[in-house]
């Protein structure tokens, strides 16, 4: 492992800065490279497809695939508009699995989507296990059975919230067995 290789988080739009830095933390700690943050800006309008009233998610993971640097070993652009994938209805993330770039998105993680309270710490916790998540597919991890492991499959916000933010034995090993 180089120790100039680094794990980026790229905004796409405005994050309050404690957020990240908690957020930073707490991927850091489950990854062999150091992470940092990175702001970006584009103009989403042409990722907009206006019949969903959704942002296109494939294209927005070129889009980030395409902004990392040489000494960028795995980057995620954080999200704040709704993601879709032409076979599902909605995505929380996605990543190129065994491959460099992952988006997550922060909007269908919000309580106010389901009619409930706002309530920021559930939607930093939610946000952070889609961040490790869309990671994991990024180091070559597949959908984990495990019921608390972060790379379990969540269909819905509940599935989130019903897991850790951290891996199972099982899923850390191959993260450490698989560096770049």
């Amino acid at each position: 492992m180089g120790t100039n290789k680094k794990i980026v988080l790229i905004t796409f739009g405005h994050f309050e800065k404690t957020c990240l830095q908690n957020i930073a933390q707490d991927v850091s700690v489950d990854f062999p490279y150091p992470l940092m943050l990175k702001e970006s800006h584009i103009d989403l309008v042409k990722f907009y497809d206006p019949n969903r009233r959704q942002y296109d998610g494939n294209k927005l993971l070129k889009v980030v695939q395409s902004s990392l640097s040489p000494e960028i070993v795995k980057g995620i652009g954080l999200f704040r508009v709704d993601l879709f994938i032409p076979i599902l209805t909605f995505v929380f993330g996605q990543a190129y699995f065994k491959g460099t770039a992952g988006i997550a998105s922060l909007y269908r993680l919000k309580n106010e989507q389901y009619g409930m309270k706002k309530d920021d710490a559930l939607l930093f916790d939610r946000f952070r296990k889609v961040i490790i998540h869309e990671l994991g597919h990024t180091f070559g991890l597949v959908h984990c059975l495990v019921p608390d492991c972060v790379m379990r499959s969540s269909t819905y916000v509940e599935d989130i919230d019903q897991k850790k933010h951290t891996f199972c034995r099982n899923c850390m090993t191959v993260i450490h067995e698989s560096q770049v």
